[in-house]
């Protein structure tokens, strides 16, 4: 029997640190799997931005799980995809679990914040209930129908809170049935060696905004999965310096545009498409 995309994400967590960077389109993910991932993350602050808007609630289910089918369509990797509250109550976190299973995402995560949500490096964020939320959990995984896909439970608990909480929540969670927990708010090394100690019996999920490196990840032996919004964060910075770049001069950096074109079309597998056209074209 073929492995799933599922199955093969619970056995690379068992085996090793996934390190998975953020993406929000069929490109990137592209990009992602030529440059030797293993996984990608669908991320909602990247799917926001794609769109003009900030990371504050208003992307939509239907939104967000059309990306998840054409990144999942994309690439070969396992997708990681963020899920906010759920869009909602009970019935609402349901329904997203089930178009999320349905659009191909083999791990996604849900938030404890209030709706709407606000992105877990902004200020002034709210959660809800804890018991509300590990309902919520219970919820997400009565909707699940394949028991590979990974339900990861989020705490955005630590700005609001402190640690103490996140530790009550992070038990709640996992209690209530969660495969795997994440602390969003992270953000200097000290809040990676709290979160490595204070977590350290439960598989976790790191978002890497200190910017370390693999061998200090994996040093903590608490993250098997390790996410990272700075090729994206990079990469949009790049654009924008060369468009402005553009806007004074007319033209852009030193650049051979045949040889990037050429790069591209190669991403993009377009001699794949010609050769289809030749196959049909040439029967008889």
């Amino acid at each position: 029997m073929k492995t799933s995309k599922r199955q093969r994400l619970r056995q690379m967590l068992k085996e090793s640190t996934v390190y998975a960077p953020f993406v929000y389109d069929g490109i990137t993910a592209l990009l992602a799997e030529r440059s030797g991932c293993r996984a990608v993350y669908l991320t909602g602050f990247g799917t926001a931005a794609s769109h003009g808007l900030a990371d504050v609630g208003l992307i939509t289910l239907t939104e967000i799980s059309q990306r998840v089918r054409i990144i999942d369509r994309s690439c070969s990797l396992p997708v990681i995809a963020d899920a906010d509250t759920g869009y909602g109550n009970y019935t609402n976190v349901m329904r997203t679990v089930r178009e999320y299973e349905h659009a191909g995402v083999a791990a996604l995560h849900l938030e404890d914040q209030v709706w709407p949500k606000r992105c877990g490096y902004m200020a002034n964020k709210q959660v809800i209930d804890r018991t509300e939320a590990a309902n919520k959990i219970k919820a997400a995984l009565d909707a699940r129908v394949d028991e590979d896909m990974i339900i990861i439970a989020r705490t955005d608990a630590l700005a609001v809170s402190g640690w103490e909480e996140v530790e009550e929540r992070a038990a709640s969670y996992l209690e209530a049935g969660a495969d795997m927990v994440f602390v969003d708010g992270i953000k200097t090394l000290d809040d990676v060696e709290q979160y490595a100690k204070r977590l350290s019996n439960y598989s976790c999920v790191f978002n890497n905004v200190p910017n370390l490196p693999m061998a200090e990840c994996d040093r903590f032996g608490t993250f098997p999965l390790v996410l990272n919004s700075g090729p994206m964060s990079k990469a949009w910075i790049a654009y924008e310096e060369e468009v402005g770049r553009f806007a004074k001069t007319g033209n852009v950096s030193a650049m051979d545009v045949g040889e990037y074109f050429r790069h591209l079309l190669d991403v993009l597998n377009v001699q794949h498409y010609f050769d289809i056209d030749q196959k049909y074209s040439t029967e008889k």
